[in-house]
């Protein structure tokens, strides 16, 4: 079961089920005053509307991206996993970062732009035009294949759609440096990938980790 909170929007507080009060600045759990909780402000939300107030709300939003990784050669049902994923991080305010080419990468990338979210592309290449037409900001690496542990590093945790020697690298690399990785439609099976039924639980896993849930 996914956890709840409870917001009240006028005093930007954000309260856990044990009654602590999130600090948006860390990201921590700390002990709040009775006082200056007031059950008749409260709203009770689940872990994606409680990241969402993180991200468009709070002032203090997670500014690291999630990545989000899949191979070229994509299957109808990555392609759709990718799709939505886009859409759903970008509509709780995360920025998105990828590979920046196509099959999920695209993919992911469009589903961003429906919505008006903002997506990375850390390219391979050093040549910008070769980016897909829906990321929104290039980087044009030049370093081949070694940017996969530049999409690994910079990310705060990874979605793992498919899989593919790239993909796997990444995923690895994810997990060599301690994060979070959560695989849909055929992701790797390697220890620490949590693996997941759908994007929306994958949206509501992030959300519970970004606000120290998990």
């Amino acid at each position: 079961m996914s956890a709840t909170f409870r917001l009240d929007r006028t005093r930007a507080a954000l309260f856990d089920a044990e009654g602590r009060r999130f600090d948006p600045a860390d990201r921590t759990w700390r002990a709040a005053d009775a006082k200056v909780q007031d059950p008749n402000a409260f709203e009770v939300i689940d872990a994606v509307a409680a990241a969402t107030w993180l991200q468009r709300e709070s002032g203090r939003p997670l500014r690291v991206p999630i990545g989000v990784i899949g191979p070229r050669d994509a299957t109808a049902a990555q392609l759709e996993a990718a799709l939505e994923c886009g859409e759903l991080l970008a509509r709780c305010g995360f920025v998105v970062i990828c590979g920046g080419r196509h099959g999920v990468m695209q993919a992911v990338c469009e589903g961003v732009a429906r919505v008006g979210g903002v997506s990375i592309g850390m390219l391979p290449d050093a040549d910008p035009a070769l980016a897909n037409p829906f990321v929104n900001v290039v980087i044009a690496t030049g370093i081949g294949e070694a940017r996969n542990a530049l999409i690994a590093r910079a990310a705060f945790c990874l979605i793992a759609i498919g899989d593919s020697f790239g993909t796997l690298s990444e995923v690895a690399l994810g997990r060599q440096f301690g994060k979070l990785v959560i695989g849909l439609e055929g992701a790797a099976r390697i220890d620490g990938v949590q693996h997941l039924a759908s994007a929306h639980a994958a949206l509501t896993a992030i959300a519970e980790f970004v606000l120290g849930q998990r």
